[in-house]
């Protein structure tokens, strides 16, 4: 049921035709220009754009059969502080390239600014306003100042930075971004199984895709899917192309496929043709050996690498009963239409069972030492990163072995458990060799849990379900909008160094306040653009409220919301929070907007998470996306962003 707001004002007969022109009657925001009438207020004619929804002075609701409700649509107006802003940096209400040059450089501290970057601005919103046939003089007025600053031209994130991490340390140093189980469509239980999960994956910058290959129903063959589950299979080879055709689309950094093998030797043997075969010379394949140093990302540009555990070790541990098994636990159901809360780090509370580690994984590197002659010599040598859970608990997987690196795999759980316990010796274990963790079983609708907890510790693969949405996955798409979205992050550097003593980071260690990021939210616009005007409430527009706040260590993760603003298209908020932060290296800013709904769940009207360490100072167009992380077309927020 939707909310109806009585207003006897808003009541009477309307007409519902819409007209196909529109007397617009606009504010003059300057009388400076020569050719402006010197009367405030400007009548003219908009002629409407093909497929752009037509402005109205009013809006009508209806209520019933013959009653409407009307309601006056705002302008989209700059906000006071801009207004002054604009007076501050102008001469006679004009804006010229002397002038904003200083603007960038002083309140966009955008230090590097040029005063030919600053008349390209300028350029660019006289195009942008063509349509007013005012400007005679390469100048900004109030009006195109405001358009300058709420448009695509002024993200919140430099889109000329690129690539401009140091990418020359070996993969182990870097955060990657991660898919679990990326075949699969929707559910862990009764999807399809298919290749476009996997290139929609690639095509938003994932760097590490999962398969799950078993044989056959008449077992001359592999295929791909969720074993013991109603999955329905795709053929590896279907995955393989695929994932050739599209994995630097996005990236030109390496792809890794980790491999859950459930075959015999035989398909191993066709399996390391098929991978052979598609790949060529873009596959890395250093042999039979352990590394002794993973390459780097630079290094391994455009190839394809293969990690799975020595493939015995799957054979021999079929019945084992593990906490990714899919079929245990009840479906995990998310509090709200757009995903449950980003759950808080609970694991320094907790005490790590030594057994745990050994229960759920069954066999170690000792049993694939006496199988390994069963095993393809073919297949065993396409392995570039070996993965495996060696015996005697967790303490003896976290060792370092100066000789060779190896991957390690933990699900949310125990990673949870262990950094209770054993935080420092995960951090050691990160900062030569890679961690890879993955969703708890229980999350059969492919669900996400909180990625921070990992990244704290040095995890380089957080496995995520892409195909899925919610808060965490929010989060983890905005971490990775870092270093131009190329995959790769790399590690801070408290994450990766050692003291005179070989001493490391405790991430349970209480950090002062390294900075204070100040966000200020303006307002927001294109809601009336991108949705039907009853998308949010049947009977009147909107009610927006926005969220602003950090997904971060525990000391610095906090949500907080601006006051809801009634029936308005166009919120202007105009409220200002403070973020303490004692690592801004991990923070993530999580923005979000909703439309307040008495008598049900409140509507979704928008998303997006943004890297602290690459946020631009000053004030910044922030465009939105959907439940799924699309972009919509017109949504975004006007902010400004300040550290101090």
């Amino acid at each position: 049921m939707c909310k109806v707001k009585v207003n006897p004002t808003d009541w009477g007969l309307a007409p519902t035709p819409f007209p196909t022109t529109v007397l617009e009657l606009l504010h003059s925001p300057t009388q400076s220009l020569k050719d402006r009438p010197t009367h405030p207020q400007i009548l003219r004619l908009r002629v409407p754009i093909p497929n752009e929804p037509i402005p109205m002075s009013k809006q009508t609701y209806r209520v019933c059969f013959c009653f409407r409700r009307r309601f006056k649509l705002a302008i989209s107006e700059a906000p006071p502080e801009i207004k002054a802003l604009f007076d501050q940096y102008s001469e006679n209400g004009i804006m010229t390239v002397d002038n904003l040059h200083r603007f960038l450089t002083e309140v966009q501290k955008e230090e590097k600014a040029t005063k030919e970057e600053a008349q390209a601005t300028i350029d660019h919103c006289l195009r942008e306003l063509k349509h007013l046939n005012i400007f005679h003089r390469k100048v900004l007025n109030l009006e195109a100042f405001f358009k300058y600053l709420f448009g695509d031209i002024n993200p919140p994130i430099s889109p000329s930075i690129g690539v401009h991490h140091d990418m020359s340390a070996p993969l182990s140093h870097y955060f990657i971004y991660t898919g679990h189980n990326s075949y699969l469509t929707g559910n862990q239980l009764s999807s399809d199984c298919s290749d476009v999960p996997i290139i929609q994956a690639l095509h938003r910058g994932v760097r590490v895709i999962e398969l799950d290959i078993w044989p056959n129903s008449t077992k001359d063959d592999v295929e791909v899917l969720h074993g013991g589950t109603l999955t329905t299979p795709v053929e590896l080879i279907k995955c393989l192309k695929s994932i050739k055709e599209h994995a630097f689309v996005a990236s030109e950094y390496p792809v890794v496929i980790t491999l859950e093998d459930h075959l015999t030797p035989d398909l191993q043997a066709k399996v390391a043709q098929l991978v052979t075969q598609t790949f060529g010379d873009v596959l890395f394949s250093p042999g039979s050996e352990c590394l002794k140093e993973f390459p780097s990302p630079e290094s391994l540009k455009k190839r394809i690498i293969i990690s799975t555990k020595p493939p015995q070790e799957y054979l021999e541990a079929k019945a084992v009963k593990s906490e990714n098994d899919p079929k245990s636990g009840k479906t995990q159901v998310d509090e709200e239409a757009w995903g449950q809360e980003v759950p808080d780090l609970k694991g320094a509370n907790m005490v790590y069972d030594k057994d745990e580690l050994e229960e759920e994984d069954g066999n170690g590197e000792e049993d694939n030492d006496k199988s390994s002659q069963h095993v393809a010599p073919e297949y065993k040598r396409l392995i570039a990163i070996h993965a495996g859970k060696p015996k005697g608990g967790l303490l003896e997987c976290l060792k370092v072995d100066p000789d060779k690196v190896r991957r390690l795999s933990l699900s949310e759980q125990q990673l949870e458990k262990a950094s209770g316990t054993y935080g420092k010796e995960i951090v050691r274990f990160t900062q030569r060799n890679i961690l890879r963790v993955y969703p708890k079983g229980t999350r059969v609708d492919s669900s996400n849990y909180n990625p921070m907890i990992g990244w704290s510790h040095g995890a380089q693969m957080v496995a995520f379900n892409m195909q899925g949405y919610g808060r965490s996955l929010w989060v983890m798409q905005g971490m990775f909008r870092a270093n131009g979205g190329c995959g790769y992050v790399k590690k801070p550097d408290f994450l990766l160094k050692t003291g005179p003593h070989n001493e490391v980071l405790d991430p349970k260690d209480k950090l002062p306040v390294k900075t204070t990021l100040k966000v200020k939210v303006y307002m927001g616009e294109g809601w009336y653009y991108d949705f039907k005007h009853t998308h949010f409430d049947a009977y009147s527009p909107p009610d927006f409220y926005a969220r602003v706040g950090i997904a971060g260590v525990a000391a610095d993760s906090v949500m907080k919301k601006t006051k809801t603003l009634e029936d308005d298209w166009i919120p202007a908020w105009d409220e200002e929070f403070e973020f303490p932060l004692t690592v801004p290296e991990l923070a993530v800013l999580r923005i979000e907007v909703h439309e307040y709904d008495m008598s049900e769940k409140d509507d979704f009207g928008g998303q997006t998470c943004l890297p602290v360490s690459e946020l631009r100072k000053g004030i910044r167009a922030v465009p939105l996306h959907s439940r799924k992380g699309d972009k919509y077309k017109s949504v975004k927020l006007l902010m400004h962003f300040e550290f101090v």
